[in-house]
């Protein structure tokens, strides 16, 4: 939803192939199909990632690594706010790891 979804919609235009990495399955799969017909281009795929959980980032980094040839452009807009405060299952704090450890550990992962 929101900017995540505008650029991802903008470089589907530009036919570029299209990661959407999302929490939910359901949503994510309706902006995919969304995306999909707005452009036209089929090559918009939608990845399970959560950057609350430290695991669920390194699961979606080698999938990306094993799975495409390549990554030009990655675009780190996960984030949440307004949350009560809570420890992840790894022992950290859930808003700073959605924020800001999800996104620097899922960079430095596909740097390669």
């Amino acid at each position: 939803a929101g900017i995540g979804k505008c650029v991802a919609t903008d470089l589907a235009r530009r036919n570029a192939r299209t990661i959407l990495a999302c929490r939910s399955r359901e949503r994510g799969q309706a902006a995919v199909e969304e995306i999909r017909a707005a452009t036209g281009n089929p090559a918009v795929v939608l990845r399970l990632l959560d950057t609350g959980s430290l695991a669920s980032v390194r699961a979606f980094a080698s999938a990306v690594l094993r799975e495409e040839p390549r990554l030009d452009v990655l675009v780190n807009n996960a984030g949440v706010t307004g949350l009560p405060f809570a420890i992840t299952s790894e022992g950290l704090e859930q808003t700073f790891t959605t924020n800001y450890l999800g996104s620097f550990l899922l960079t430095n992962l596909l740097l390669g």
